[in-house]
């Protein structure tokens, strides 16, 4: 356990960006999960964009790696382009 007062102060801060980068990731990767388990091509447009936003919102932070959104993003549109529109 730590002994001085920066040491506790960092164990604090460090369990905060734990919990809040948890959650970034928890977040992305349910949006992602959401878009390809869908098979209609509407809907499937409208949440893309969503997870879009949230993937450049995290990169551009430093949440998540910007090429790994790069990776993720380009793996959706894939998805998203090859469902046919619902009649």
């Amino acid at each position: 356990m730590a002994s001085h007062k920066s040491a506790k102060k960092r164990i604090r801060g460090n369990e905060k960006k734990r919990l809040v980068n948890k959650m970034a990731e928890s977040k992305v990767k349910s949006s992602v999960k959401k878009i390809l388990s869908l098979t209609e091509k509407e809907e499937a447009e409208k949440l893309y964009k969503e997870a879009v936003a949230i993937l450049d919102r995290y990169a551009s932070k430093g949440t998540i790696h910007k090429n790994n959104a790069a990776r993720k993003k380009s793996t959706l549109t894939k998805h998203v382009n090859s469902l046919s529109a619902a009649k």
